[in-house]
């Protein structure tokens, strides 16, 4: 008779499992995602599986009620023929979103892939200014550069009034240069090419030189080794980077939005689906098609997800960084490197330096476009301006709503950051110590899923919750901005957290585990140090996006002066640029200090953690 297997006590098997730190942490993610990402996102299928109040009702028609069941909202959004509805709100707005968010992923690859090869692989000179001067685009907000893309290209020709390329060369270009898909893929691409410079540039100054020094030996070519050695390393980063690019950019609202003004009255027109579904959410009788419509943004990005996953699944190893290290052998550029270094300062300094310039530059205009009608009045009047009854309309320096709302930012992406960046780092290591997992990965892809939501749509799904019985003591609340900030950015970190954790050779932390080093030891004294470059940008990039967020809180503050960004989206609708230009300008000066003040106290910045020293 073959021997009986003897499986041990179901409580010594519990015993054992949760002696594991990566066993618990995992089980307690799984737990906090499912009720803060999984929970309230249900709303937005049953949404779109109902009748969304008596407007709706009186919308479909045929006597049905609010609150009842029905399929309305997906047959007609995806399959009515009458007036071209489905086309002309559907298919037509996703297929040129997908075309913009394409460009963007190449875009913001190409160039900040590029630059953080020259990084971290070249003799390049003037490293340590372009290193710190390429991220200037991502700490502005994204519609910074939008409106910088409109100031400079905008033309008489377009009736959009002079802009600064028109008025030094007398150039002007066609209206498709200045609205529509094309620059609003541009503008994307360029705000998250900082991004992609980030992640790439971090895995290749972090990974083995021993493995590329190994190739030159066998003789292999420069482009062998990037083909068959550098490429291979880096690739969880770039997918990383793709996914949350095109995730971004395909959900993005306020680019689109802005830069699809003129288009509109000349019949070259562009709807991004962020738009389409803002106007659809808005309207009450069309609420549930907004609602299908965030759906089907959220299936896009999974199924990238599905293709990350694959590309780094179980089976394929990408530990760059073990007990050994070497010298990195740097590409020297002979001729080309002036040239390169020239070619690259005007570009970093085109697209990070000039478009603060010009915000600087316009909140000191009386008319704005006019340089001969400088003023500082917009930054330090003490009286309301012409026109306005309010108080809160004299200079931003001035004003005691400013600097309230602006310590709100502060305070508020603060503990956003802390919090979504503690928890990217326990998740990265969970992650990448259960590596294969079911439960790990269920927990990756769930930190990873609130980034795939529109930030408009999340927003609103944490509105509804505040409106639900026992969760309305959230409503207009300090609380309800740090939950939805927490879990909204916690995908930097997470991705961030689980790419510095996937480098870690296994064998680190087993060499301090045999000689009995607690778990909160090995974290902060091996494992954080060694990567600290890394887990810092996910401490950074919470921040940075939390400070100039608009859409997400914009349903949710209880007043513009809340937060300095709602602040700024008001000033711009009630037609004061200047002050709108001055607090997008103190907003980036603020992070940049905080930047600052972080890599003096730790050493590390997110420029530096790609080789910016």
């Amino acid at each position: 008779m073959a021997a009986k297997t003897i499986k041990a006590p179901v409580g010594n098997r519990l015993a054992t499992y949760f002696s594991k730190p990566a066993n618990i942490i995992t089980i307690a993610f799984l737990f906090i995602l499912i009720m803060t990402v999984v929970l309230p996102l249900s709303t937005l299928l049953i949404g779109s599986l109902k009748v969304n109040g008596n407007q709706e009702a009186k919308y479909i028609g045929g006597g049905i009620k609010s609150g009842a069941f029905t399929f309305h909202h997906w047959v007609e959004l995806l399959t009515s023929k009458e007036y071209f509805y489905a086309a002309t709100k559907f298919w037509i707005p996703l297929g040129q979103s997908t075309i913009m968010a394409l460009i963007a992923c190449v875009v913001a690859v190409l160039f900040g892939g590029v630059v953080a090869w020259f990084i971290t692989r070249s003799n390049l000179p003037c490293k340590k200014f372009i290193s710190t001067v390429f991220v200037f685009p991502y700490i502005m907000p994204s519609w910074s550069m939008a409106m910088f893309w409109e100031n400079f290209f905008k033309n008489t020709q377009i009736n959009a009034g002079k802009g600064m390329l028109q008025a030094l060369t007398g150039i002007c270009v066609p209206e498709s240069m200045v609205y529509g898909l094309f620059p609003c893929a541009m503008a994307l691409g360029l705000h998250y090419a900082p991004f992609a410079y980030i992640l790439i540039g971090g895995i290749l100054r972090n990974m083995d030189a021993n493995l590329e020094e190994a190739a030159t030996v066998l003789k292999a070519s420069r482009f062998k080794i990037l083909r068959r050695v550098t490429l291979p390393i880096v690739m969880p980063a770039l997918v990383s980077t793709v996914l949350l690019v095109f995730s971004s950019s395909i959900s993005s609202y306020t680019v689109p939005f802005f830069l699809n003004r003129s288009s509109i009255s000349s019949g070259n027109n562009f709807i991004a689906v962020s738009v389409q579904m803002r106007n659809l959410i808005s309207s009450g009788q069309t609420k549930g098609q907004g609602y299908v419509l965030a759906i089907i943004l959220m299936l896009f990005s999974i199924a990238i997800l599905t293709v990350n996953n694959y590309i780094t699944g179980s089976r394929k190893s990408f530990t760059t960084v073990t007990g050994k290290s070497g010298q990195v052998s740097l590409v020297k550029l002979g001729k080309a490197k002036i040239p390169v270094m020239v070619v690259m300062l005007i570009l970093v300094g085109f697209f990070a330096i000039v478009p603060m310039l010009s915000f600087a530059a316009e909140s000191l205009l009386e008319v704005p476009g006019d340089y001969s009608t400088l003023t500082l009045r917009y930054w330090f009047s003490s009286e309301p301006f012409e026109g306005s009854n309010k108080g809160d309309t004299i200079g931003i320096l001035r004003s005691l709503f400013m600097w309230k709302a602006l310590g709100r930012s502060l305070l508020l992406s603060l503990i956003v950051s802390a919090i979504a960046g503690t928890f990217g780092i326990l998740i990265g290591y969970a992650v990448a110590r259960k590596r294969g997992s079911r439960a790990a990965t269920l927990v990756s892809n769930l930190a990873f899923l609130p980034y795939l939501i529109p930030s408009m749509s999340f927003g609103a799904v944490y509105l509804a919750l505040s409106y639900t019985k026992g969760f309305t003591w959230l409503d207009g609340s300090f609380v309800l901005l740090i939950m939805v900030g927490s879990i909204k950015f916690m995908p930097f970190a997470s991705r961030t957290g689980t790419s510095a954790m996937l480098q870690l050779s296994g064998e680190i932390e087993e060499a301090a585990i045999v000689i009995g080093v607690p778990w909160i030891k090995r974290m902060t004294k091996i494992l954080f140090p060694i990567q600290k470059s890394s887990f810092i940008s996910g401490y950074l990039l919470p921040f940075i996006s939390c400070m100039r967020e608009l859409s997400l809180f914009v349903l949710l503050v209880p007043s513009f002066t809340t937060l300095a960004t709602s602040m700024l989206q008001e000033y711009s609708r009630t037609g004061l640029s200047q002050s709108s230009n001055a607090v997008n300008l103190l907003i980036i000066i603020v992070v940049l200090i905080i930047q600052f003040v972080v890599n003096k106290l730790t050493g590390a910045s997110i420029d530096k953690g790609v080789g910016g020293n």
